[in-house]
């Protein structure tokens, strides 16, 4: 499991940041007026901006949002960020930390869904401008990691990754990392003994849409090794959707995006071109759904795909065909083609975007 903790600021950078929003709260009553928090709209594409060595950031003037103590639609919502600020500031006084659903199990009825929880603490490391990691909140471990890596500890011990905490020094000999969409085809690979088909590599999987230590540490282990990194994700838009946060970024974190994001990242595969390169029957192809439809044309609209004109190739198939596969659709040629040829003929032939 992948657990990264890498504090960015100084524990009293952090204090003071929210010692300047709660005197911001008390002059406003002095004054007799109603507070107001102000932060960065991060979830509007008009506060983003592409550029090729970052992907997806946030611009420096970008539009505003306030969250309104006499207002009736976000009162509540001010009162939860002044408590999960006290919360913080109590985390970092003491050096302890807490998951996200620690806190929101601290008082269910009172934040009433673990979403409005997680939606609170980016807008306050948005408001803050402070990495989230720096305010003492975690992730619950999620993302997966193998392959040729270790890392030493803080008393010197050395140690073959099975999880990332308070690393001092990462180690490997890995000539690619290949980042896997789902845990079942993550774990497929490793039961076929993919390493020994192949070079030394790292292998990742964030099970899905990548958490926020996922992504650290495929950034991380990006700054460390300048290595070739791959995708691996099923071919249909949901699977693009994910690479592209592994590569760009997302608009919800753009303002972190110079921690999170590597744009040299390549798409290995599913290619929605190798279907038919490969003679996929048209029978283990799955009809697109509306949100299928909705979700690929709201990627080709994006920026980057402009930039990328063999993957917008790839997508006008998608788009033409209505059809996405599974990874798992490969074992209709035979059980272990994703490990045995798939994968060696693409890395050795040079077979990616």
């Amino acid at each position: 499991m992948i657990c990264v903790f890498n504090c960015l600021c100084f524990s009293s950078e952090v204090l003071e940041a929210i010692e300047n929003v709660i005197q911001g709260v008390v002059q406003s009553l002095a004054q007799k007026k109603a507070p107001v928090l102000t932060l960065a709209n991060r979830t509007d594409w008009r506060n983003i901006e592409f550029k090729d060595s970052v992907g997806l950031q946030m611009i420096p003037r970008s539009t505003i949002k306030q969250i309104r103590s006499d207002c009736p639609q976000s009162a509540k919502r001010f009162a939860l960020v002044l408590k999960i600020l006290s919360m913080i500031y109590k985390m970092v006084q003491s050096n302890t930390y807490a998951t996200k659903r620690d806190i929101y199990y601290s008082d269910t009825l009172l934040f009433g869904s673990q979403s409005i929880v997680d939606q609170i603490i980016n807008d306050i490391s948005c408001m803050l401008k402070i990495p989230r990691r720096s305010l003492h909140i975690l992730s619950t471990t999620k993302g997966f990691v193998a392959g040729n890596l270790s890392y030493t500890e803080e008393d010197g011990t050395k140690q073959s990754l099975a999880s990332v905490q308070d690393i001092l020094d990462l180690n490997s000999h890995a000539k690619f990392m290949l980042i896997v969409e789902k845990d079942a085809t993550f774990q497929r690979l490793l039961d076929d003994d993919f390493f020994s088909k192949v070079s030394p590599c790292i292998m990742i999987t964030g099970r899905g849409i990548p958490d926020l230590n996922t992504r650290l540490l495929v950034r991380k282990l990006w700054d460390s090794f300048q290595i070739p990194i791959f995708t691996l994700m099923d071919a249909d838009p949901h699977g693009v959707e994910i690479m592209c946060v592994y590569k760009y970024g997302s608009v919800s974190m753009s303002f972190e995006a110079h921690h999170l994001t590597v744009p040299s990242i390549k798409w290995l595969g599913l290619l929605p071109s190798d279907l038919k390169r490969l003679n996929i029957c048209k029978d283990a192809l799955i009809p697109f759904t509306k949100q299928d439809e909705n979700k690929l044309a709201s990627i080709q609209k994006r920026p980057y795909i402009a930039c990328q004109p063999l993957w917008k190739k790839e997508l006008e198939i998608l788009a033409a065909t209505k059809l996405k596969a599974e990874i798992q659709v490969l074992t209709s040629l035979s059980s272990d083609y994703l490990s045995r040829v798939y994968l060696p003929n693409k890395l050795q032939f040079g077979g990616w975007l």
